[in-house]
This record gives structure tokens, C-alpha cells and sequence, in this order.
């Protein structure tokens, strides 16, 4: 078995948010986000059947959440859960350094 590498195999070119899907178990799926001055398109919300733990690894980014309203500036290291069906968007990412997440979306147990 060969380990990757969250931090390589990025596009010079990133006309579109990169999303790598590392790991999809059912239950749980995992994906690498890459971000270089990307947002949501205006009016658009990730509106999500599954719970969301993301964790900015590096780069800046800004998320806008409803349902208590809420914007957030999250720095590298960063991490926050967004539960299943809270509206959530991008509204900013850096664009000198590239954002890199890893989001981890998972049904609750019942």
C-alpha cells in the first residue's frame, strides 16, 4: 500500500473547485476540496442529507450559514461541524494560496 498526499497532484490550472473523492463507505464519504478563488455561485446553498465535518488545511476561506445566520473566516487548522440540512455556501476563497479542505460527510447513528 502507497500513501498519498493531500498537498500534491493539484492542477496548475483550476478553472473549476477541484473535489477528489478519497474514500465513499456508504455511511461515510470523504473528500479533498481544492479551492483557488472560488465561491458559491450567488443564491446557490449546499442544502446536505448528511452531517459535514470540514477542516481547512490550508489557504483562507469565508462561509456564510443559515438557520442562525452566521459568517465565518476560517484560517488554516480551522474546523467545524455543519449538520445534515443547514444551509451553508463559500463566499470567498484565497486565491494565492490554494485552499485545501478535507470534508468528512456521515449519517448520524440512530
Amino acid at each position: 500500500m502507497n500513501p498519498a498526499n493531500l498537498f500534491s497532484s493539484i492542477p496548475d490550472q483550476l478553472p473549476d473547485e477541484l473535489v477528489d473523492l478519497l474514500e465513499d463507505k456508504g455511511q461515510v464519504r470523504i473528500e479533498r476540496i481544492v479551492s483557488r478563488g472560488h465561491a458559491s455561485p450567488p443564491g446557490f446553498w449546499y442544502d446536505q442529507q448528511q452531517d459535514e465535518f470540514v477542516l481547512l488545511l490550508q489557504g483562507e476561506a469565508e462561509l456564510e450559514l443559515l438557520d442562525p445566520e452566521e459568517h465565518l473566516r476560517l484560517q488554516a487548522g480551522d474546523y467545524l461541524l455543519i449538520p445534515a440540512r443547514r444551509k451553508h455556501r463559500v463566499t470567498w476563497t484565497s486565491s494565492e494560496v490554494d485552499c485545501i479542505w478535507l470534508a468528512v460527510f456521515y449519517h448520524e447513528q440512530e
